[in-house]
């Protein structure tokens, strides 16, 4: 079962600045090929990292505020937050092992 969480303009707050634990925000779209290229990837890791990282999706074309504020001009762009900050960011589809060494390297 999948441990990703969706969620809205309204609830990024809780969902992710609020987190104890470190948050993996996927910024994406329905049309984004590369951003449904990389959502199985997502979904894997989401179990493989449960309880040392928690995956927030995040759809840009209806969480338009939430994009607008971390200035999200390509999709798909992961950023990482610690304590409501962010520390890392990677734009684009990328493959498992880069998605696995970039979380490793910013937990």
């Amino acid at each position: 079962m999948s441990n990703l969480v969706n969620t809205t303009d309204n609830n990024f707050k809780t969902d992710v600045l609020e987190s104890e634990t470190p948050v993996l925000v996927d910024f994406w779209a329905g049309w984004c090929g590369p951003c449904k290229a990389i959502a199985p990837v997502l979904d894997d890791l989401s179990r493989e990292y449960d309880g040392k990282i928690k995956i927030v999706k995040v759809d840009v074309t209806s969480c338009e505020e939430t994009a607008v504020n971390y200035n999200i001009r390509n999709i798909p762009a992961l950023l990482l937050f610690k304590n409501g900050e962010v520390v890392a960011q990677q734009i684009g589809a990328v493959p498992r092992s880069k998605l696995v060494s970039f979380i490793d390297e910013n937990i």
